[in-house]
C-alpha cells in the first residue's frame, strides 16, 4: 500500500509540475537550419528572422511568406563564426558580430554597408538603432562602445567594472542599457555618456531590453532576479514570478505598448509575462535539433506579434509560434 501511495504521489508531483512548465500550445514551426544556428535574430513584429550557420552563412528568412530574402555569406574573408546579431526595431538594418569584428547589413537592399574591427576587447552583445548608423557594443573588457558609423564619432562607456554582457540602444539611437559582471546596469546618454538610471542586482545581470518608446526597461540576473523598471521615473514596476531557480535569461523583447514581455533561456524555455503584475502567461518548451541527446537548444530572440502570438528562434534552427490559448 506504502508503494502504490508514493507512486500515485510521484504521478500527481509530476503533473502538477508539468502544468507549472507548459502553459498554451505551438501553432506553427518553421525548420530553417537543419545544422542548427550560432546566432539568431527576430524582427520586432516576428515576421523576419536572420540567422548564421556554418554552412549557410548569413540568412534573411520572411517568416510570413516563408521564403528566403537573402544570402549573405560569411561576414569575413576568415569565415569567422558569428555569435551575435540584432534586427534595427524598423526591421530596415540589421548588425551580426563576431568576436573581433562586426558588419550592418541594408535588409531592404539586401547588402552589406560595412565591416569594422574591434582590437581591444571580445564582443559578448551588440544593438543597431534605426538609421542603421548608430550601434552599441558590449564588451568583455568592461567597456560598452557607442559609435556613430555616420560621423565616425566612438563613445566608450566606462562604468561598469566587469564584462557587458548584454546591451539594448533605443530605437532613435539616444540611449542605451547596459548590463554586466558587475551586478549593474546602466541607463545612459549616448551624446553625453551620462547616467540617467541605475539598477543594481544581487548577482551578474544576464540581460537587458528597452521599450520601444522608452517608457520600460528590463534588467534579468543570473539568479531569480528578473525586474521591470520605470524609466520615468526611475523606480521598479513589478518583479517578474520565476518559478526555476537561477533561471538565466538569453532572450527578452517588449510588446508595442509594453504591457506584456516574452522571454528565453539557455534552456529552451520560453514564457510570456504580464508587465504590470510580474505574473507568467503562458510557457513553452522550445524545439532542438533532432537526435540529440540530451535535447537542448538555447532561445536567442523572442518576440510578439500584433495578434498575441509569441514567436521564439533557438540554436536548433527552429523557429516556433506559440499560443496562450
Amino acid at each position: 500500500m506504502r508503494s502504490i501511495s508514493q507512486r500515485i504521489c510521484l504521478f500527481l508531483t509530476l503533473f502538477v509540475l508539468h502544468g507549472c512548465f507548459f502553459k498554451g500550445s505551438e501553432v506553427q514551426r518553421w525548420q530553417l537550419a537543419t545544422d542548427g544556428a550560432t546566432s539568431f535574430s527576430l524582427s520586432r513584429d516576428g515576421r523576419f528572422a536572420l540567422y548564421y550557420t556554418n554552412e549557410q552563412g548569413i540568412v534573411l528568412w520572411d517568416l510570413q511568406q516563408n521564403k528566403n530574402l537573402a544570402k549573405f555569406g560569411s561576414q569575413d574573408p576568415a569565415h569567422n563564426t558569428v555569435i551575435s546579431s540584432a534586427i534595427s526595431d524598423n526591421n530596415r538594418y540589421a548588425i551580426t558580430a563576431t568576436a573581433q569584428n562586426f558588419a550592418v547589413w541594408d535588409l531592404a537592399w539586401g547588402r552589406s554597408d560595412g565591416l569594422w574591427s574591434i582590437s581591444d576587447g571580445i564582443i559578448r552583445d551588440v544593438d543597431i538603432a534605426n538609421n542603421g548608423q548608430h550601434v552599441v557594443l558590449g564588451l568583455s573588457n568592461g567597456k560598452a562602445l557607442y559609435i556613430d558609423l555616420g560621423s565616425g564619432r566612438r563613445l566608450e562607456f566606462l562604468a561598469h567594472r566587469e564584462k557587458v554582457n548584454s546591451v539594448a540602444i533605443s530605437p532613435n539611437g539616444k540611449y542605451v542599457l547596459s548590463g554586466g559582471n558587475d551586478y549593474i546596469a546602466y541607463f545612459w546618454d549616448t551624446q553625453t555618456g551620462q547616467v540617467r538610471n541605475k539598477f543594481e542586482h544581487d548577482s551578474r545581470i544576464s540581460r537587458v531590453a528597452l521599450q520601444r518608446d522608452g517608457q520600460l526597461a528590463l534588467t534579468a540576473d543570473g539568479g531569480n532576479e528578473v525586474f521591470i523598471w520605470n524609466l520615468v521615473t526611475g523606480e521598479k514596476q513589478s518583479e517578474l514570478a520565476v518559478r526555476l531557480r537561477q533561471q538565466n535569461l538569453s532572450s527578452a523583447r517588449f510588446s508595442d505598448d509594453g504591457q506584456l514581455v516574452a522571454t528565453g533561456t539557455p534552456s529552451r524555455r520560453v514564457e510570456l509575462w504580464d508587465t504590470q503584475t510580474g505574473d507568467s502567461l503562458g510557457r513553452w518548451e522550445a524545439a532542438s535539433q533532432q537526435d540529440t541527446r540530451p535535447p537542448s537548444a538555447v532561445v536567442y530572440d523572442v518576440a510578439i506579434k500584433s495578434d498575441g502570438l509569441v514567436i521564439s528562434g533557438a540554436s536548433s534552427g527552429i523557429v516556433q509560434a506559440w499560443s496562450t490559448d
